[in-house]
């Protein structure tokens, strides 16, 4: 099976476009699944030997989430297999996945948000840090980044002038988003005082392209400072990000575009409202209220 998971691979670096994350995440998959068939050639695998191992995958109380993904990148893969006439019939075609359990996702509150932003600034307003950490948390909920989209911006992807960014996004697709005054002036601030001359805007302690896990870092050290509880991720802006704008009147298909969402599905997730909203729309709206 290592031959074909490797032209799947390729497959999905080439034509598909997936991130490296992505590309990652499903080899440990299907690396998971090869162990259990245990040699089996590709022509034996049917759909018991595949209802065996979602079994298996429940035993070791993995949550529908988890069991989810790791079929989402079978299914892919005999896709694959079945397309490109390695296999003649798809397997899994009949297996059904988990029911995922809807959450509402977690956001900050304005007040939160500006609190945590404003904590980059409580130890020194001259610290060359203090003024990159200001302007990455500035970044996230002025744009609605991904981390990944973040740490990959290039200052050739800023425009100054017209207040916009481009953005690569899942897939290697770019979008174009509106980044606010605040933000570029925080970025410009921090890009001032940096001495190292690199194409990457967000640098680390080192002068090289910060990664995911240190802007992590950066997010707990504020939350800790800002006494905001935990629990706050980065991807906590985005849903802040399009959460503030529903509620203050933007419309869903253009908070679609602003995530880069391929699924206006996708992005009705955040069509929950605040507590705050729904009050003040039922006191405006109800007779008796």
């Amino acid at each position: 099976m290592e031959k074909y998971v490797e032209k799947f691979v390729r497959y999905m670096e080439i034509e598909k476009n997936y991130s490296p994350y992505t590309i990652a995440n499903y080899k440990i998959d299907l690396e998971g699944f090869n162990k259990f068939i245990s040699g089996t050639e590709l022509e034996k695998i049917d759909y018991l030997m595949l209802r065996k191992y979602l079994a298996v995958l429940k035993e070791k109380n993995l949550g529908n989430r988890s069991v989810g993904r790791k079929l989402s990148a079978l299914r892919s893969f005999f896709r694959f297999l079945t397309r490109e006439g390695y296999i003649k019939t798809n397997p899994i075609l009949m297996l059904s996945s988990p029911k995922l359990e809807k959450h509402l996702p977690s956001f900050m509150s304005e007040d939160e948000v500006y609190k945590l932003i404003e904590s980059a600034f409580a130890k020194n307003e001259k610290d060359i840090l203090g003024l990159r950490d200001r302007a990455i948390l500035e970044s996230f909920y002025s744009s609605g980044l991904r981390i990944s989209e973040l740490v990959g911006l290039n200052l050739d992807d800023i425009d100054f002038i017209s207040g916009i960014i481009k953005v690569r996004g899942k897939g290697k697709k770019e979008r174009i988003v509106p980044i606010g005054e605040t933000a570029l002036k925080a970025i410009k601030k921090y890009l001032d005082k940096r001495k190292k001359q690199a194409d990457a805007v967000f640098l680390n302690n080192n002068s090289r392209r910060i990664t995911a896990r240190g802007v992590r870092y950066v997010l707990v050290r504020y939350l800790s400072l800002a006494g905001i509880k935990p629990g706050v991720s980065a991807h906590t802006f985005r849903h802040s990000f399009a959460t503030h704008l529903l509620n203050r009147g933007a419309d869903l298909r253009t908070v679609q575009e602003l995530l880069g969402h391929a699924n206006l599905s996708t992005t009705q997730i955040y069509t929950h409202l605040t507590t705050e909203k729904l009050k003040s729309v039922y006191d405006n709206a109800h007779p008796h209220a």
